[in-house]
């Protein structure tokens, strides 16, 4: 058996510890595998912390952020979805972003359980990406599944 390598890339400007919640994931999905974690100072930064992951073997990286409210925090988000998704055009390898955005909830225990779920969930869906490739997830296509909430659920049978 192949042992896999997972990348876990944090930030210190998160407000909730979603690199130890992924990592635990990672850890009860994949027992055998290898997980290395990176933390940088902030969203912008996620994209070289991932890159590093992968050439360093990482056969797919979760990267966990967090937006500020203010229309620079939304911009400086942007930049870094979009060298998020350049990495992965790059690597050809699964760079699953997960990121709480401050303005989804004025309550701040609302944005722990969303950080805890998303981060969760994700998690998850890298394992089975990294474990089984594209179609482990085909079963959940058209499912209305959400990262954050409750799921939407599907339209049609």
């Amino acid at each position: 058996m192949t042992s896999r390598k997972y990348g876990v890339v944090d930030t210190t400007f998160s407000r909730v510890d979603m690199g130890k919640i992924a990592i635990s994931v990672i850890r009860k999905e994949d027992p055998d595998a290898e997980i290395v974690r990176y933390t940088v100072p902030g969203i912008k930064d996620l994209p070289v912390g991932a890159k590093k992951l992968l050439d360093q073997g990482c056969d797919g990286v979760i990267t966990l952020g967090w937006v500020g409210k203010t229309m620079l925090d939304k911009y400086s988000y942007l930049a870094t979805s979009i060298g998020l998704i350049m990495v992965q055009i790059l690597t050809s390898k699964h760079v699953i972003d997960v990121t709480v955005h401050e303005d989804e909830s004025e309550d701040e225990e609302k944005l722990v359980e969303i950080a805890k779920d998303r981060a969760s969930k994700h998690a998850l869906n890298l394992v089975k990406l990294v474990k089984e490739g594209g179609s482990a997830l085909t079963k959940y296509a058209g499912k209305g599944l959400r990262q954050g909430y409750t799921h939407a659920g599907e339209l049609e049978d």
